[in-house]
């Protein structure tokens, strides 16, 4: 959805050991500016990367102390840059973050390194099994379920949406195909209308944590304006078309979408960390904290929130061995025939570009970019107090997993961004 945007703060998860709501952590942050949550999500990292390493200007702020980096797993010097790595996972002071991790693995070697705090108050190191909101990677396992349904007959690609669902969307749209949801060339209005909450502010969003959110409210929004673009002829980055593939899902399938994707996916490949929390607000089991930045400059324990507002494109928990896993998995053909795996990999025809003019650089379910001689393939995903990432070259020479924990809600995460993806893809000195 459009509206999840505020100013200067970030926060997303949960645990049932987590504090209140209104009680602030002790760690004090300078407030920044910031930007609406479309300039950040859907190009994070592909959009990140490609921009120059300027940042907009804003106040220097001093990270909460954390442990140094703890590193596990196997290295791989002939194969990876450690010293990036490392340096990359450590600094958490310029976006300020609380904790951040990187998994890297691949025939080109493996590293896993993690630096700062799960928990500010007890001080807690994050570890490999710390679970945390995977924000829009969620979108993957969308596009994989419908994906499956079409290589089995049940959904057509090339069939508009509105013949699976009929009356959802008003009379007066144009056809618009289940594909051009899955690779945002729909067309469809922003979300508008008097139900949009004001989020502009970290406070303000602590005041719709536990807002209850129906798909069938989502895409009412769309009825208050017209197409941006005829559907198929541009691209642009929007939840709300993995909100109408979720809805495709269980119309067809007469399940709950988060049935089918634990059916299809998680249980088959043993995902057990891996989960789609419904209308439930917290994160079980290990986990890592996401903190917002309030105005006075505290920061507050805000991982209790309920996630239906990002229902179908965003809501999934999981952690960085599982979603390596799935990586895995789905790139190697394991969860989709040959022919429809190559769906993922297929960008729109050429001469259909992103509003700006730039290149499309999403297909059914992924985005791609190409940082130090690599194209990588995958999702960002980003939530309150989260932003995470899994991506692969197609050959799975080297795949990634990171996550870290932003403070602030601007386009100062784009800094940790770049620098996590220019590590990732250097190869060792």
């Amino acid at each position: 959805m459009t509206f999840e945007s505020f100013s200067s703060a970030s926060a997303s998860a949960s645990g049932a050991e987590t504090a209140p709501a209104s009680t602030p952590v002790s760690a004090p942050v300078s407030a920044r500016g910031g930007t609406s949550r479309r300039a950040l999500l859907g190009g994070v990292l592909a959009g990140a990367l490609l921009l120059s390493a300027a940042v907009p200007a804003g106040a220097a702020v001093t990270a909460p102390a954390s442990p140094a980096p703890a590193h596990a797993g196997r290295e791989a010097p002939a194969g990876l840059d450690v010293k990036a790595l490392r340096a990359a996972v450590a600094a958490l002071d310029d976006p300020q973050a609380t904790a951040a991790q990187i998994r890297v693995s691949g025939t080109s070697g493996r590293w896993y390194g993690a630096a700062g705090t799960a928990d500010l108050r007890t001080g807690r190191a994050v570890t490999a099994d710390d679970r945390f909101r995977i924000g829009s990677i969620t979108k993957v396992f969308v596009a994989t379920v419908v994906l499956q349904l079409s290589a089995d007959g049940r959904v057509h690609l090339d069939t508009p949406v509105q013949h699976y669902l009929p009356g959802v969307l008003p009379a007066e749209f144009p056809p618009i195909t289940v594909g051009q949801l899955l690779n945002h060339t729909s067309g469809l209005p922003d979300e508008s209308g008097p139900d949009l909450p004001d989020m502009s502010t970290p406070e303000k969003v602590l005041q719709h944590r536990y807002d209850q959110w129906t798909p069938q409210r989502m895409v009412s929004m769309l009825g208050h304006g017209s197409m941006k673009f005829t559907p198929g002829q541009k691209q642009e980055y929007r939840g709300i078309n993995y909100v109408l593939a979720a809805m495709v899902v269980e119309k067809v399938t007469g399940n709950s979408y988060g049935t089918e994707i634990d059916r299809r996916i998680l249980r088959p490949l043993g995902l057990h960390d891996t989960s789609v929390p419904g209308n439930d607000p917290r994160i079980h089991g290990p986990h890592v904290h996401g903190y917002l930045a309030l105005a006075d400059g505290t920061l507050t324990d805000a991982t209790v929130f309920n996630q239906s507002e990002a229902w179908g494109e965003g809501e999934m928990i999981s952690t960085s061995r599982d979603l390596e896993r799935f990586m895995t998995a789905l790139f190697s053909g394991n969860l989709l025939p040959r022919a429809t795996l190559d769906k993922m990999f297929t960008l729109p025809s050429a001469d259909v570009h992103m509003l700006d003019g730039s290149p499309a650089t999403y297909s059914m379910g992924l985005q791609t970019v190409t940082l130090n001689g690599k194209t990588l393939w995958g999702k960002t995903g980003e939530r309150y107090g989260y932003n995470s990432g899994m991506f692969s070259t197609q050959d799975q020479r080297r795949r990634v997993v990171y996550s870290f924990n932003p403070t602030h809600r601007d386009r100062t995460q784009q800094k940790m961004t770049i620098r996590i993806g220019d590590a990732v893809t250097r190869d060792a000195p």
